[in-house]
């Protein structure tokens, strides 16, 4: 880890060699078919190995590929189905992991931050990972006063290595494409980029996290675990016991998690910024854990990885935000036009129809209509494909809207949100939710 040079000469290289891996499996492919593989057969392997080679790569660059990697994994479930299926189990491993840094480079970064005599303070510490993700890596261990700790240790050069990723990540927009027509990851990467000082400064995140751990101490419903020291590239917290995360729901989890669990993650992201004045702004499952009750009733939610967070300047959610959701379900969609002009979302001289707004918003808050909602890849995917046909009414209206940059990362957060929800398939009471926790829903 210490070579960054020839290591980002070599990631860049894998990159450049990618398209090419592809075609060589595509080949392998074709030669299957010919010796008389079932067509079935041949494309299901084609498309399995083309999916590990990819996680193998994203892992491996760690950094800036490793989060882009991530971030599309939330939005896995707007692949048509026969294209998503095989690629599914490799997508939910960015989400929790990522391959590990030796043990030799941990112990150096240690010392380097918490001083020679590291072991005087860190009693204990477990050789293997217990996760690895984009810029750094977590051990279990010990804290000199007994209590079991989370070690979040930072990649040595992850900063250079994280822009050297973004930078090339280009080169893997061609493959993204080719699974998600019309799928622009430019901005993703650019926004990304922006993020970067934040999430590599672990004294930021420490006190973004014990602000979180303050808010929700003692919560019936929500872990959030307590800091016990920092330095710029070391985080120690305490431990949270926790069999999986969300991820693993994702594969494997019963209805009754996934409605449970699905409503604690949807609650908690609207309530972290009324009792914070901060929106956990890195949604992927990854980042929410399960937390088993001793008497097995239905457990809490775990939340960590503080590094991205949106600090609000109104101390919560924007009002507005709710209000206006609550108008559109009214029906009320001249009134929302101009609830979207005064936030920027329009520009002032930019002319669009009410009827049209409501064909292109109507359906993004089918949700918050019954009184329990089930999300489905099935609907994510319906809705994707609505706004990508120019033949669906409203459909270009999307060219005429404005992002202001103010709800770029709340943006970003309620889609990333909506994609898991549709990956775990929970079946929620969605306007009750947005009733008792968004500001303005229940005031409009």
């Amino acid at each position: 880890m210490t070579d960054l040079p020839r290591r980002a000469a070599a990631r860049t290289a894998r990159l450049a060699a990618l398209p090419l891996g592809f075609a060589g499996r595509s080949a392998v492919g074709m030669g299957r078919r010919i010796g008389g593989a079932p067509a079935e057969t041949v494309m299901s392997d084609v498309q399995q190995r083309t999916a590990e080679q990819l996680f193998r790569t994203l892992g491996d660059l760690k950094g800036g590929a490793m989060k882009v990697g991530q971030a599309l994994s939330i939005l896995e479930s707007v692949l048509p189905e026969d294209i998503a299926a095989p690629y599914r189990t490799q997508l939910t491993r960015l989400q929790d992991a990522a391959p590990p840094m030796s043990s030799r480079a941990v112990r150096n970064v240690l010392a380097g931050e918490l001083g020679t005599d590291w072991r005087s303070q860190l009693v204990e510490l477990e050789e293997e990972p217990a996760a690895a993700a984009s810029i750094g890596q977590v051990h279990r261990g010990r804290w000199h006063d007994g209590r079991e700790v989370a070690v979040k240790v930072q990649y040595p050069g992850a900063g250079e290595a994280l822009l050297s990723d973004l930078r090339q990540i280009g080169r893997l927009a061609r493959t993204f494409g080719s699974l998600v027509p019309g799928l622009d990851i430019k901005p993703l990467v650019a926004e990304l980029r922006d993020r970067v000082a934040e999430e590599l400064d672990y004294r930021l995140e420490a006190q973004a996290q014990s602000a979180f751990a303050e808010a929700f101490r003692d919560d019936p419903q929500f872990v959030v675990p307590d800091v016990v020291a920092g330095t710029d590239l070391v985080l120690v917290t305490e431990w949270m016991d926790s069999p999986g995360s969300l991820a693993r729901l994702i594969d494997h989890g019963t209805q009754e998690e996934r409605d449970h669990y699905g409503d604690l993650y949807v609650r908690f992201l609207f309530e972290g910024p009324a009792r914070t004045g901060m929106l956990h702004a890195d949604p992927h499952p990854g980042n929410f854990r399960v937390v088993p009750r001793p008497d097995g009733s239905p457990g809490r939610l775990g939340v960590v990885d503080y590094g991205a967070v949106a600090r609000l300047p109104e101390h919560g959610l924007p009002e507005t935000m709710g209000s206006l959701i609550r108008i559109a379900l009214d029906g009320d969609y001249a009134d929302v036009l101009e609830g979207l002009r005064r936030e920027g979302f329009v520009k002032p001289n930019m002319r669009i129809d009410p009827d049209e707004l409501r064909d292109y918003l109507g359906p993004f808050v089918e949700p918050a209509v019954p009184d329990a909602f089930a999300f489905s890849r099935a609907w994510m995917r319906g809705q994707f494909q609505r706004i990508q046909d120019p033949r669906q009414p409203g459909s270009l209206l999307a060219l005429k809207l404005n992002l202001p940059p103010s709800y770029l990362l709340i943006h970003r957060v309620w889609l990333g949100s909506i994609g898991v929800l549709c990956q775990l398939e929970s079946r929620l009471p969605f306007r009750e939710i947005l009733e008792e926790s968004m500001p303005g829903f229940g005031d409009a």
